[in-house]
């Protein structure tokens, strides 16, 4: 099975203080225990960065330079899979923003998810499970909500 990582789950994994971070950690290992991969899209580690370096949000926000160093590992960790936006995943994520009218609050959620699809990644952690179960063909899992 493949996992597509939301910057939410980036976020509870990395920073220390964010709510659900314990839980976030145990539901990584448990599923590189059972060799599961991971997918990773580019433009996670862009909001992954931004998220984690600020101060305003943590108080135990990373450094830009350390924000940095642990998008590159996830970049190159041997259980993930590098996704990119191919030209399926911009067809997809037009159709369904006028398919599900999708404002443009969405609209970087949207090609998020569909580059996983378009990929065939069909599961996706994260902690906003709204922001894929309107599109109907993901499972959502969301470390947060289980010990």
């Amino acid at each position: 099975m493949t996992y597509g990582l939301d910057t939410t789950f980036l976020i509870q994994l990395e920073v220390a203080g964010a709510p659900g971070h314990r839980f976030a950690v145990a539901w990584l290992q448990q599923v590189i225990q059972q060799q599961a991969r991971l997918a990773l899209a580019a433009q996670v580690l862009t909001e992954f960065i931004h998220v984690a370096s600020d101060p305003a949000r943590f108080e135990r926000a990373l450094s830009v330079s350390a924000a940095v160093e642990r998008a590159q590992a996830w970049w190159s960790a041997q259980e993930v899979t590098p996704v990119h936006p191919t030209d399926a995943a911009v067809s997809v994520f037009l159709d369904w923003i006028r398919k599900y009218r999708l404002g443009r609050k969405r609209l970087l959620d949207t090609m998020l998810a569909a580059t996983y699809f378009a990929q065939g990644v069909t599961d996706i952690v994260t902690t906003n499970a709204r922001d894929y179960s309107i599109f109907g063909v993901f499972r959502v899992h969301s470390p947060a909500s289980r010990a």
